[in-house]
Formats: C-alpha cells, structure tokens, sequence
C-alpha cells in the first residue's frame, strides 16, 4: 500500500483531463502515491479516455452525480491510504509538489491538513482565486486568502514563501490526514459543493489540529471550470453553505449574535445586486436565505455532533474583525494589512 491517494473527481470533464492529467502522471511520485480518477457518472468519454491513455491510473466509478462534497466521501470510503488528495480536475501541477507536503505531515503528527501555494494557470505569476497560499476567515464567517482578498489578487513575488498556520485548506488541492477525514465526518453531502473544505477545516481546528500551507508545494489551478465566479447557482450555493457552516461550528456563546450580524450583511450584498439590476444574483441570496431557514432542523443533530467533537473555542486564525469593513471602509486589501487583527500571528 502506497502512502497516498490523489483522487480527481470528475463529471463530464474530458477536455480538463486531457490537458491537466499530464503534469499529474509525470510530477506524481509513483513509488509514493497512486493516482485515482473518482467519476461522477460522467455522460461523456472520460472513462474511455483514461482506459485508453493512463491505464496506470485507477478508476472509482460513482453511480449518479453526486457533487464535490458527495462524490469524494464516497470515493474516499473505498481507499485506504495514509494521506488523502483531494486533486480538482483542473489543476496542473508543478515538480516534487507531493513531497514536501508528506515530509511536513509526517514530521508533525498535529497537523490535519495542508494545501500547497496555489497560483493561476491563467497568469502563472499571480495567485489563484481559490486558495491562494492558504486560507482565513473573519469572525462573521467571510472568507479570504493570504494572497487573495475577495477580488483582489495579488502576484506572487515570494512574500508569502514561508509555511504558515491557516485555517482552511483548499479544495482544490487538498492533503488530509485519512483518519481524521473520516474522525471529523468527512465533506458535509447536503452542500454538494462550495464551502465544503471550509466546514471541514472549522470542525479539524476545534478538535485541536494544525492546518498549514507548504509553499515548497506548488500547483496553477485554472478555476471556475465547472462554474464561473458570478454565476447565481455559485452565489447560492457560497451563501446558503456559509449560514449552515457556521450553524453547525459556532460555538454556542457566539452563535446568535454572530449570526444575526452576518444575515444582515447578507441582506446589505442581496440589495447591491438588487441596485444593480443583478436580478438572477439577487434572487440567489434570498434563496439561499429562505433554504437555509428550511434546512437548520436537520442540521441541530449535526451542530450536536460538531460541536461534542470541539476541544477549542478560540482559534487564532480566524481574524477578529470584519474582512468586508476592512476592505470596502479602510481600504486594507492586502493579507499583510490583516495579520495585526489576528489573535496570534505566525
């Protein structure tokens, strides 16, 4: 048994593979890790594209489209290496970029999960959307980047070179711990996807863990291939997925009022879409309102089982105060402008 799984999911992504699975084959230390292929009950020729051009790649093939969060966990169920990855379709990756990660893992048994500096294959010189050199949240929940705040994105000039705690990982490439993916309940399904990594990272910081990003590690992801940054289904899913993420991992003495405050903010993001004339992006926030108002009974029984899992009430990567306020009324736009806010600096 190797040491670790990179697992790709895909649906319907053949173009992505052809151009993307290259770099992973021949970057891909055969001796320490296998490759698998996780299908989504793809409609296209994926399958037969990898039967016939990387037969060394294993397939997992899944029997309905079960989105990011459901496809993974059912993928994963299945493997049983050390370490997981969680490889997004659309990424190509550079030299020993699963090396460094598996040696900072193994030499600190405390670290749950890690991700490697992720920059654009769009513009190779700048960080990627998506994850950037590692992620944080404001205390309301809102999320940013060390080296990406909300659409603003930084190049990369090395200033973000050294590992550095964080708070979440990105899904797009994504090195997890196997047993504390399965320990913390893995990808929450009912998100289907966005947000996911985020609900995940949340639950392995409250049980006490480190999450790094090693930026030895590297990887351009190209982003938005199965949806765009401003398309409502997206907007719907991000907003909706971060009311019920924070639900299920505040702790009890903050969660009415942080939660009051962030549905207001909300409600300020659906009236500038409203302005706009945003109207499909409009109705997706309060869609997601209205589902997430639907959807909190279920998850009181999944909030219990977090937060009966939680060993730590203040973590010192989310930063204590509001990255929207910050960036829209001080004009701070940079990761190095917020480290002042955080309650621990590394």
């Amino acid at each position: 048994m190797k040491k670790v799984a990179v697992v790709i999911l895909n649906w319907n992504g053949r173009l992505l593979l052809e151009k993307y699975l290259p770099s992973v084959v021949e970057y891909t230390n055969a001796d320490l890790a296998t490759i698998y292929v996780a299908d989504n009950a793809s409609s296209d020729d994926s399958i037969e594209f990898i039967n016939s051009n990387y037969p060394q790649i294993q397939l997992i093939k899944l029997q309905e489209n079960h989105g990011f969060a459901g496809g993974y966990n059912r993928a994963l169920e299945q493997l049983s290496e050390k370490y997981f990855v969680l490889l997004n379709s659309d990424i190509a990756v550079a030299p020993d970029w699963v090396e460094p990660i598996v040696d900072m893992m193994d030499a600190n048994p405390n670290i749950a999960a890690a991700q490697p500096k992720i920059l654009s294959d769009r513009d190779r010189s700048s960080f990627e959307y998506a994850g950037a050199c590692g992620g944080f949240i404001d205390y309301l929940g809102f999320p940013f980047c060390r080296g990406r705040v909300l659409a603003d994105i930084e190049k990369d000039n090395g200033q973000y070179d050294k590992p550095m705690d964080v708070f979440w990982c990105s899904g797009a490439a994504l090195f997890i711990r196997a047993d504390l993916y399965k320990r913390a309940g893995g990808l929450d399904d009912k998100f289907f996807a966005h947000m996911e990594e985020i609900d995940l990272c949340w639950r392995l910081n409250s049980m006490g863990y480190r999450l790094v990003c090693v930026p030895d590690s590297v990887v351009y992801h190209y982003g938005g291939a199965t949806l765009g940054y401003d398309n409502p289904r997206k907007i719907y899913l991000n907003f909706r997925n971060s009311l019920l993420m924070m639900y299920k991992n505040l702790p009890v003495e903050k969660i009415e009022s942080i939660m009051l405050k962030r549905m207001l903010l909300d409600g300020v993001a659906g009236v500038q879409f409203l302005l706009k004339l945003q109207l499909p992006s409009f109705k997706a926030v309060l869609k997601a309102h209205f589902d997430f108002y639907k959807m909190v009974s279920a998850y009181k029984l999944a909030r219990k089982e977090v937060q009966a899992k939680a060993v730590v009430k203040e973590i010192p990567t989310i930063m204590n105060r509001c990255m929207v306020w910050l960036y829209f009324f001080k004009r701070e736009r940079l990761f190095s402008q917020f480290i002042k806010y955080f309650i621990t600096r590394n």
